[in-house]
């Protein structure tokens, strides 16, 4: 399969490794000589890394980069199976390259865009053939993530659907199929465990730390919420929160925050700037600082922390499968696979009992009579029946 690849970024790069890996033609595009020769030369690298751990030989390495190519013509995309738009989260941005690259590829050449909360539906109806066109959203780093959200829009023909999901699942990815609602599956249903985080900080509950050893310690999660948002850029972050504010009608759950606004503002964007809700040195490892140990008090406020989180995150899934975004294993597998929580959220609501999670929601709500905090009718309508998940 001819695979062309727009955007040499570290998404387009990783996209065009794992389809290099899995035998595919590949063809690298970016309108900037300079950043396809930054890609070739960090390519290099991670194979050169992977031949260290023993994960590949130097004849596997040569295969993989002898199946790339760097091109800075869209023209060259010309003999694509399947390209795939790893740029700049901007519409008309996206829609403008669609249009000129369905001028040079043939009728028959899937076209798809790794966007992360942005209308597929849109995107396509830059297109004479908007059948074509869907989704494909990979998680970074492309390689190692298992996940991939297939996303179909209205008007994304079966055919194409059904070739997508082969095409991904031959490269050894994990398919999560998602209603083409802003942010799909994982970038949906995550948005509580940054969301409610920074409200417990702005709440004063308690500091970014505290938050986030909350989560990694009683809930195991590999990583706390503001460790992670400066892992992905407060910049990115934000956008994202904003973008799904926006495209869901300004509904109070997915509310921006100010407190990361601020940050995004002031630099402050993580790991990438050498400062966030934690320093950085130049190698971008997080500088820890000596920690009291905490009383047990402390520990029953960590406990209520997450909790809370949890409740939320829970809430959010059910209401994704309320609402038929995706399916109920396909929900669990995003979240595992996609984001490396420690349980699918469902799975986790029936570890707690539905029971709890209701009871839970409505204390919040009792408490705040924010929207924010409403209960999803399949929870509620679960708890009357005494159903579970799975």
């Amino acid at each position: 399969m001819n695979v062309g690849i727009i955007g040499s970024g570290t998404m387009g790069s990783g996209i065009a490794q794992v389809a290099a890996t899995t035998g595919c033609k590949v063809k690298l595009y970016d309108t900037n000589r300079a950043a396809l020769d930054n890609a070739k030369a960090a390519l290099e690298k991670i194979l050169s890394r992977l031949i260290e751990k023993g994960r590949i030989d130097s004849a596997e390495k040569i295969r993989i980069q002898d199946n790339i190519s760097y091109v800075d013509n869209l023209k060259d995309l010309s003999d694509s199976d399947l390209t795939i738009e790893a740029i700049i989260e901007n519409l008309e941005i996206k829609q403008k390259v669609f249009s000129e690259l369905e001028i040079y590829v043939s009728e028959d050449c899937i076209i798809a865009s790794n966007t992360s909360s942005l209308s597929i539906a849109s995107i396509a109806s830059s297109l004479k053939k908007p059948k074509r066109c869907v989704g494909i959203h990979f998680f970074n780093p492309a390689p190692l993530m298992k996940l991939v959200e297939v996303i179909p829009a209205i008007q994304t023909s079966y055919e194409v659907l059904e070739k997508t999901i082969d095409t991904i699942t031959s490269w050894q990815k994990v398919v999560a199929v998602a209603k083409d609602t802003p942010g799909f599956i994982v970038n949906r249903v995550a948005r509580p465990f940054y969301g409610e985080a920074l409200r417990i900080y702005e709440e004063g509950i308690a500091d970014f730390a505290t938050i986030d050893s909350s989560l990694k310690t009683i809930g195991g999660f590999r990583m706390g919420p503001f460790e992670l948002m400066d892992f992905i850029g407060n910049d990115v972050n934000y956008t994202v929160t904003e973008t799904v504010f926006k495209e869901f009608y300004f509904d109070p759950r997915y509310k921006p925050s100010f407190t990361q606004k601020r940050f995004a503002e002031a630099g402050y964007l993580g790991r990438k700037s050498g400062i966030g809700y934690y320093d950085y040195d130049n190698n971008g490892k997080k500088i820890e600082n000596d920690n009291v140990a905490l009383s047990a008090v402390e520990e029953s406020l960590k406990q209520n922390i997450f909790e809370r989180v949890l409740v939320m995150l829970i809430n959010e899934a059910a209401d994704a499968l309320f609402l038929n975004i995706a399916s109920a294993e396909d929900i669990d597998n995003a979240m595992t696979k996609g984001v490396n929580y420690p349980k699918g959220l469902l799975a986790w609501a029936d570890e707690k009992g539905i029971d709890w999670c209701v009871s839970k929601l409505d204390e919040l709500y009792d408490e705040y009579h924010e929207d924010r905090y409403r209960c999803s009718p399949l929870l509620r309508k679960m708890n009357r029946e005494h159903k579970t998940f799975f």
